[in-house]
Order: C-alpha cells, then structure tokens, then sequence
C-alpha cells in the first residue's frame, strides 16, 4: 500500500492535486502576489468547471456570490470570517480557499477553551531555551507566524470557542500585520499574501462572543443551511461518494431514495416543520446539519459493508439515525417516536419499511 492509500484523510490540495495542476496550466489571468492561481481560476476550484481537458469538481454548492465575496476579501488586507450553523461547510469552504489559493492548507489553529495566546504568537522550545538562551532554533511558531513569514494563509477554526484574550492576540495582528518577538529583539511582517480564515459556530453564541473591536478586523461572510431539498440531497450525494472513495467500506453507495428520506428527515427536524408545512415538529437537542447527514449514510454504509451484504438497508439507515437523532436520550428518544408515529407512519408504502426499522430500532 503506497503513503497515499495509507493517509487517512488527505489535505485538499493533495486530494485535489490534479485538478489544481490542471487549473494552473490553463491559467491565463494575472495572479495576484504569492498566489499560485488567479481569483477566477480559485473560483473554478470551489465552483466546478472545466480547465482544459480536466473537470473540476464543485468543492462548494451554494450561492457564487458568497464564494467570489470571499475569493475577493482575500485580494485585500482584510481577513475573512465565515460565519454559519454546523455543516454549512465552513471548514470545508476554508481548506479549499487556502488550497487553491496557496497549495498549503495546513497552517491551521484550531479554537478551544484550551486554546492559549502562544497558538496564535509563538511559544518556545524550553529544554533549547534553558540550553541556549532565547534564539530562532528554540522559536516555535505559531501557524499564524508562519504564515506571515511565507505569505500564506492561516486558518482558525472555531474562533468563538477561545477565550477573549486569545481573540484579542489577533486584533493587533491582523491591524499592524506583525508580530513582536521581544526576546529576539526583533518583529515579524506579514509578506504579501498573508491573510487568516476564521470560522465561527452560530450555535456557539454566548460562549466567547467576538468583540466589536475583532469583528471589525475581518469581513463577515455567513455561510446559510443548503437552501433547497435538491440542494442539499446533491451536497449530501457528492460528499458521500468522495468519503466512501477513501475508504474500503465493501458497500454500494446508498440510491437517491435513500438520499432524500434521509435528507427529507434532517431538513424536517432541523426546521420543526414538514417540507409540505402542513404539522410542526419538535427538534431534537442535538445538531441535525448537512455533515451530520453525510457522516450518517458512510456510516450506514460500513454497516452493510461488514455485516450485510453491501446493499444498503432500512435498517443500516435507522441504525444511522438512531445514533444521529437520539442524543440526549429522554428527550430526543420521545422527540423521534412522535416523529416517526406523527410524520413517517403517515407517508404511506414507500416509507413503511423505513419507519418499521426505526420504530424497532428506537424501543
């Protein structure tokens, strides 16, 4: 098995290699400076296209207009902020951006309660600084540092997740475009190109909320749900196929019936509604997202792989959504039986099957 097979989940611009090669044969268009394609090929990645004989997949299905805001605020000396629920591509979104845009995605901070000022400045090397003194070998930079250094783009994930002294380390980053090393006696400046992705959770509203003086850094893009069940049974569909893809799973990719029952259910209990907005719905504690629905049908899929006969079942899918619905047990186990007894039981044969699954599946 060559390194390839064996890497669990390639970077975008590995996984994408011969589509960003293709594009930067064709291009034709000025490139702004340290980026390795121009604006409209960048959007061609995200969007889908041609770039000679090569047909770049859509990495993105949305609205353009949101992707070509984004492409231009990384033309300027503002950073960008993408602002959504869970699943509406976020990360996704960002990777790709910085994959087409630079072919290094991996300059990553990811956002947590533990997440300190030295991920976003720099930190050292304690056994070489009690050796030697502060110098550049004992110097551990941060992704952010080294993406000033090369004229990169960093990316931090999940940025309302730090506390509000960490998001303040990037106000006068993203204002001044330097970093202070004072024990060096020295400062770094961004080159040309530098910039930073955020991404924020709007279910993460109240837990660190983003000062004005931050927001005002960045431009804010927000990022909507798919807005249509077609829309998101085609995003559903391609991330299913790309996933299953990497692994070997022994299982035939689930049929768009398949797609839309799952989908048809995500979209009903996300919005507490059904799609004919005849009879509401109690949602569930849990997230019920586009990825959610994504990891459900691979993980369905594993299940008829290794313990079926690799066609997708009603009951590999009511096992998948038992696990995705049913999280906080008392509540969201009575909020699926209403569902299925009040909604799925209603909609006839073509259901039936599925809704006798779940049934047995939720007790």
């Amino acid at each position: 098995m060559d390194n390839k097979q064996a890497v669990l989940r390639l970077p975008a611009e590995k996984l994408y290699a011969h589509e960003l090669e293709a594009l930067r044969a064709a291009d034709q268009d000025t490139k702004p400076a340290g980026w390795q394609l121009s604006p409209r090929s960048v959007l061609t990645f995200l969007i889908g296209g041609q770039a000679g004989a090569t047909t770049i997949t859509p990495k993105y299905i949305g609205n353009k207009r949101l992707v070509e805001m984004a492409i231009a605020t990384l033309l300027t000396d503002r950073a960008l902020l993408l602002i959504g629920e869970p699943g509406t591509a976020k990360s996704w979104l960002s990777e790709n951006l910085t994959a087409a845009i630079h072919g290094d995605s991996s300059k990553v901070v990811q956002g947590t309660a533990g997440t300190s000022e030295e991920h976003v400045r720099y930190s050292w090397n304690y056994a070489l600084l009690l050796a030697q003194g502060p110098s550049d070998q004992a110097l551990i930079r941060s992704p952010i540092l080294r993406a000033m250094e090369s004229g990169g783009i960093a990316r931090f994930e999940e940025i309302s997740r730090c506390a509000s002294e960490v998001q303040d380390a990037l106000i006068s980053i993203l204002s001044e475009k330097t970093i202070a090393i004072p024990e060096l006696g020295r400062e770094v400046s961004a080159q040309r190109g530098f910039s930073i992705i955020a991404t924020a959770n709007t279910r993460d509203r109240g837990v660190n909320e983003m000062s004005a003086a931050l927001k005002r850094r960045f431009n804010i893009i927000v990022l909507p749900a798919p807005s249509s069940l077609d829309t998101e049974i085609d995003i559903v569909r391609r991330r299913v196929g790309e996933i299953a893809a990497s692994y070997e799973l022994g299982a035939a990719q689930p049929d768009d019936e398949a797609i839309r029952k799952v989908v048809t259910i995500f979209r009903e209990l996300r919005s507490g509604v059904t799609l004919d907005g005849k009879e509401k719905v109690k949602p569930p504690s849990g997230v019920i997202s586009t990825a959610e629905a994504i990891s459900l049908l691979t993980g369905s899929m594993a299940l008829a792989g290794s313990f079926g006969n690799g066609q997708l079942t009603d009951e590999d899918i009511a096992a998948g959504l038992q696990g995705a619905i049913v999280k906080d047990d008392a509540k969201d186990q009575l909020v699926w039986k209403e569902y299925l007894d009040n909604v799925m039981k209603k909609r006839g044969a073509t259901w039936r099957s599925l809704y006798s699954a779940c049934s047995e599946m939720n007790g």
